[in-house]
């Protein structure tokens, strides 16, 4: 590190007192603001009083390990972009995997060579920055995107994201949104490969309001990206009328699609008969270009407002 990392600060997770002096007197002569924490219960409400760049916390600690720290760490979302480095001794090695999985992002072994630490501090730091800057940029422009594991876990959300979300589930510990219950089973139906899971959209009903959750793609292997809308459905028609040359009656039908609803169910919503459904099914895909209704659902996601 340099002077340049002036405002960075550190959290450093150790049961070792000598550990903690340790790296609080090589790590503060680069300029870093170094906080210590003794176990992972204190560090934990360190990150509710300040949020570090960067933390280092030692893989076996008594009572809260360093792994299950990690694990509720990373359920703050506003330390999603904060990277984890365990620090682990040369017998503990074969555990690190278990470390990666609570949401660490590389190691170091005990003794601890402070040129490959500062190195790997630098490279973490710089990447959370980059990060940060790209999620700023979608704050900024007003997207209303969010990211979610897999298994259902809220990973981090525009603040626009979160205002809506928040209509749709309780808060979790400090205040921080949680993903609504909805969302996380129609994300494991899209895992599962359930019938249900080519539904492009999902409608949930929040607060006496209609939002639209829509499938953007994956950020990698556990992360999806998502996008949450609160929907009007005349002003979607609009636009599908005017983006997609479709009918006002086609626009309706399509919308429907996109949220994964069947001909029948689309005929009971509209009172019209499958059959009449199936026939303008047909000339969407005209119109689209198109020839199944995947990909005209797709196409519906794409020009959501």
């Amino acid at each position: 590190m340099s002077s340049a990392d002036a405002r960075t600060v550190v959290l450093v997770v150790d049961d070792s007192p000598d550990t903690l002096a340790m790296l609080t007197a090589a790590i503060e002569p680069t300029g870093a603001v170094v906080l210590v924490a003794p176990d992972g219960e204190s560090a934990l409400a360190s990150v509710q009083r300040v949020a570090p760049d960067l933390i280092l916390l030692d893989a076996v600690m008594p009572g809260l390990d360093g792994f299950e720290t990690c694990r509720r760490l990373k359920r703050m979302s506003a330390l999603a972009d904060v990277p984890i480095i365990f620090m682990t001794g040369l017998k503990e090695t074969d555990r690190i995997v278990e470390g990666l999985e609570a949401g660490g992002v590389d190691y170091v072994t005990k003794p601890i060579v402070l040129d490959e630490l500062f190195a790997r501090i630098r490279v973490h730091i710089g990447n959370a920055r980059r990060s940060r800057s790209a999620r700023a940029a979608l704050d900024t422009t007003g997207r209303y995107l969010f990211a979610a594991s897999v298994s259902g876990r809220l990973l981090w959300s525009t603040p626009q994201a979160s205002r809506l979300l928040a209509l749709a589930s309780p808060e979790g510990g400090g205040g921080e949104p949680v993903l609504p219950e909805a969302i996380a089973r129609w994300l494991e139906t899209r895992q599962e490969g359930r019938p249900d899971q080519n539904a492009m959209m999902l409608k949930l009903e929040a607060a006496g309001r209609t939002l639209s959750i829509a499938f953007v793609g994956r950020a990698d292997r556990d992360e999806v990206l998502l996008r949450v809308t609160e929907e009007s459905v005349a002003e979607q028609i609009s636009v599908f009328r005017e983006k997609l040359g479709v009918t006002s009656r086609e626009s309706e039908v399509l919308l429907w699609i996109a949220r994964g609803k069947s001909n029948r169910d689309i005929g009971d919503i509209l009172g019209m008969s499958p059959r009449t459904v199936n026939k303008h099914l047909e000339q969407i895909y005209v119109k689209l270009g198109v020839e199944n209704r995947a990909a005209a659902a797709a196409i519906a996601v794409r020009h959501m407002s």
